[in-house]
């Protein structure tokens, strides 16, 4: 007489590749093909002459990039955080000059704002301080003729591309700045503005003591993933002839025709220092939710 098996007897036994595909499944794959071509890339860097001095090349690229990204960020952080301070004022000229700066720098496409500061606005300023130096030159003070006589001798080709390069990003960029610290600012609740108002405290010491520190805190993340942003969209600075790493792979390609080599390199360098900066940013985020 035969017995009758069970369901569970009937079942295929489990094998070990089941946890072992879950555990594949879960393994951050992109991470690793990135890190896998990195190697290949670092690997033909260091074997191969073409990609050796196609690197040696472009490496100065990466130095003007770097020193571009660090001038316009620290600049279009200070103009974000003044302009951000003026969108949340009540004075309705602040906030309208700040809203008109907001809106219009947001709405113009990042290299068309380029353009139009280097070639547009340097230019108008640099007329401008001329056409005062010369005014006070007239007056015939001699105290101020020195201080007026360096005003009127401003010359637009003393503002190189690069100089024109970062006020533009910089512009650009204090625009998205702005909002971060508007949005960071009013999350902070009113009650703590009036609680520091009740003791006695002005405005501006309660904005300085107690509003902008917490805002500050809550921004710090969206301001570094600009940074990053900010690196990347340096390379639209290659339209102002900036040799920036974008601009030396443009002449690379040029003058030798290697253009596989040389936008292999131009990726990689870019991708290495994003992703460092990414890792940074991912740091600062988990030790601020620790410390929260």
């Amino acid at each position: 007489m035969t017995s009758m098996a069970s369901p569970a007897a009937r079942r295929p036994a489990a094998t070990g590749s089941a946890p072992g595909l879950l555990r594949l499944d879960r393994l951050p794959w992109w991470a690793i093909i990135i890190v896998a071509t990195g190697l290949i890339l670092t690997y033909l860097i260091l074997a191969s002459p073409t990609y050796r001095d196609t690197f040696d090349f472009l490496v100065i690229g990466v130095t003007v990039t770097i020193r571009i990204t660090l001038l316009a960020y620290l600049l279009a952080t200070i103009i974000g955080l003044v302009t951000g301070l003026a969108r949340t004022s009540k004075n309705p000229i602040l906030f309208t000059i700040a809203t008109l700066y907001v809106e219009t720098a947001r709405g113009v496409p990042l290299i068309v704002l380029m353009l139009y500061v280097a070639y547009v606005i340097i230019p108008a300023v640099i007329s401008l301080l001329q056409a005062i130096g010369n005014w006070g030159v007239g007056l015939g003070q001699a105290s101020l003729e020195p201080a007026f006589a360096s005003l009127a001798g401003v010359s637009i080709r003393q503002v190189n591309t690069e100089m024109r390069g970062v006020f533009a990003l910089a512009i650009g960029y204090g625009a998205y700045e702005a909002e971060i610290f508007r949005a960071g600012i009013q999350s902070i609740s009113r009650g703590q503005m009036e609680a520091a108002r009740s003791i006695g405290m002005t405005y501006p010491q309660a904005m300085r003591f107690i509003i902008l520190p917490q805002a500050i805190r809550r921004v710090l993340p969206p301001l570094g993933n600009d940074f990053i942003a900010c690196l990347k969209d340096s390379s639209l600075l290659t339209v102002l002839a900036v040799n920036e790493l974008t601009q030396l792979g443009r002449l690379r390609r040029a003058s030798t025709f290697r253009v596989f080599e040389t936008f292999n390199v131009v990726t990689y360098l870019y991708l290495a220092m994003t992703m460092l900066l990414s890792a940074i940013v991912r740091f600062i985020e988990q030790r601020m939710r620790i410390e929260e």
